[in-house]
C-alpha cells in the first residue's frame, strides 16, 4: 500500500514500467538485421514498422486516458504489460514478414504502449504536486533509458542477443523479440504493483505554501475535461509544436544508424567501422534521451513549462540544421546524438507539465492523452520522411533541413501559449 511516507515507490514503479515501454525507442538495433535475409526490407518498410508503433501508441493512449477514471491505473498498467508483452511475442511466430511484423510489433505492441504509458505520469504527478517537472521527468526517464537497455542487449552486451540467441529454432530478429516480450510484461506487471492514486485533494507535509502573487494566480487556476481544452488556442498551439519538437528527434531515432553508416563510411571508416560507431551513437542518443526527460524537468519547476519549451525547441532546431554537415566523424556524431536525445527527452517531461499547468492537474491522465496525438503524427512524418528522402535522393539532408526550421517555427509558438480560463 503506498502512503505519503513511501510515495517514491510510485516513482520506483513508473520507472520499472517506463523502462520496458521504451522498447519502442531500441527500433533502430534491428533496422539493419531486417534489410537483409531472411527478411530483406526496404528502409521504408523498416521505418514504416516504427511508425506504426508511434502512430498506435499515441491513438491508444487516449482511450487510455478516458477509461483510466473508471478502471484505475494498477488495472490499465496490467492491461498495457499483458498486450505489449503478447505483441512481441507473437512477433517472435509471426514476425517473419514485413506485415507480421507491422501488425504484432506495431499495431499490438505499440497498443500495450499506449494503455500504460499515461499511468505512471498522471499517478506521480498527483503524489508529487510539489514536484512535478523533476517527477515527470523521472517517470518517463526510464522510456529513454530502457532504449539503451535493449539496444546494447540486442547488438553488443555479451556478444548481442541478435548474434547469439536462436529460441525455437526461430531467426535472429523473432528470436529477441521473444525474449523482450516475456521481460517487457514481467517488468510492467511489476511496477503496476505501486500505480495506486493518493487520497482526494493531496497535499505531503512540508510543502510549501505559495504567496503573494503566485498563491493568486494558483487559486484562479482552473480545470478543463477534455473536450473543453480541445476547444481552446493554447491546446493546438501545444499540440503543433509537439508535433514539431517530436518530428524532429523520432526523425535522428529511426534513421540515426543508417546515417551514421553514410557519414562515417565518407569519412573514410569500414562498414563495419561505421556501423559500431553509429550504434555508440544511438545508444548515447538513449542515455541522454533519459537524462534530458530528468533535467528539462527540474529546469520547468524553476523557470515554467512555458520558457522551458521554447528553449528547448529553439536548441533543437539549432541542432538539426547543422547536424548533417557536423556529424559526419565518430565523435561529433555521438556529440550531436547526445544534445539531440538530450533535448528530445524533454518532449516528454515538459509536455505533461504544461498540460496539467494550462488545463489544470485534475484531469491531466484524460487531457495529456490528446496533446500527446502531437507525437503519433511525428511518429509518422518523422521516420518516414527520413526513410523516404535517403531512398529517393541518397541523403538525409533535405530531411534535417525542414525538421530544423519546424523546431524554430514551434519555439516561437511557445512564448505564445496562455493559461486556459472559463468564461464568465
Amino acid at each position: 500500500m503506498v502512503n505519503e511516507k513511501n510515495r517514491w515507490l510510485v516513482v520506483f514503479g513508473a520507472i520499472l514500467i517506463q523502462l520496458a515501454l521504451g522498447a519502442i525507442y531500441a527500433w533502430s538495433a534491428f533496422t539493419k538485421a531486417l534489410t537483409e535475409a531472411p527478411y530483406s526490407f526496404t528502409t521504408p518498410e523498416t521505418q514504416a514498422v516504427f511508425s506504426a508503433g508511434l502512430f498506435t501508441f499515441a491513438l491508444v493512449m487516449i482511450f487510455a486516458g478516458i477509461k483510466m477514471k473508471t478502471c484505475g491505473p494498477k488495472k490499465l498498467a496490467i492491461a498495457g504489460g499483458v498486450v505489449l508483452g503478447a505483441g512481441y511475442i507473437l512477433g517472435a511466430f509471426f514476425g517473419n514478414s514485413f506485415i507480421g511484423q507491422l501488425i504484432c510489433i506495431g499495431v499490438i505492441g505499440g497498443a500495450g504502449i499506449g494503455l500504460a504509458y499515461v499511468v505512471p505520469i498522471a499517478v506521480g504527478m498527483k503524489w508529487f504536486p510539489d514536484k512535478k517537472g523533476l517527477i515527470s521527468g523521472l517517470a518517463v526517464a526510464g522510456f529513454g533509458f530502457g532504449a539503451t537497455i535493449w539496444v546494447k542487449l540486442a547488438g553488443s552486451w555479451f556478444g548481442g542477443l541478435l548474434n547469439t540467441v536462436s529460441v525455437f529454432g526461430l531467426p535472429n530478429v523473432q528470436s529477441v523479440f521473444f525474449i523482450y516480450g516475456l521481460a517487457f510484461a514481467t517488468m510492467v506487471l511489476v511496477g503496476s504493483i505501486w500505480m495506486v492514486e493518493p487520497p482526494k485533494d493531496f497535499r505531503p507535509k512540508g510543502m510549501k505554501e505559495e504567496k503573494g502573487k503566485k498563491a493568486e494566480k494558483a487559486a484562479k487556476s482552473e480545470d478543463f475535461t477534455w473536450k473543453e481544452m480541445m476547444k481552446m488556442p493554447s491546446f493546438w498551439m501545444t499540440w503543433l509544436i509537439f508535433v514539431f519538437s517530436g518530428m524532429a528527434g523520432l526523425m535522428v531515432i529511426g534513421t540515426i544508424k543508417l546515417f551514421g553508416i553514410d557519414a562515417l563510411q565518407a569519412y573514410g571508416l569500414t562498414v563495419t567501422s561505421a556501423g559500431m560507431a553509429a550504434g555508440t551513437a544511438m545508444a548515447w542518443y538513449a542515455i541522454f534521451n533519459g537524462l534530458g526527460r530528468i533535467a528539462w524537468g527540474k529546469i520547468s519547476d524553476t523557470t515554467g513549462p512555458k520558457k522551458a519549451i521554447f528553449l528547448m525547441t529553439l536548441i533543437q532546431g539549432l541542432l538539426m540544421l547543422t547536424f548533417f554537415r557536423m556529424g559526419t566523424n565518430p565523435f561529433m556524431l555521438t556529440l550531436y546524438a547526445s544534445a539531440i536525445g538530450f533535448n528530445f527527452g524533454g518532449n516528454f517531461a515538459l509536455f505533461p507539465v504544461a498540460t496539467a499547468k494550462l488545463f489544470g492537474t485534475k484531469n491531466v491522465g484524460s487531457n495529456y492523452p490528446f496533446v500527446f496525438t502531437a507525437y503519433g503524427i511525428a511518429g509518422i512524418a518523422g521516420p518516414l520522411l527520413g526513410g523516404f528522402v535517403r531512398a529517393s535522393t541518397g541523403s538525409f539532408l533535405m530531411a534535417f533541413i525542414p525538421a530544423g526550421v519546424a523546431c524554430l517555427v514551434g519555439s516561437g509558438v511557445a512564448l505564445m501559449l496562455k493559461e486556459g480560463k472559463h468564461s464568465k
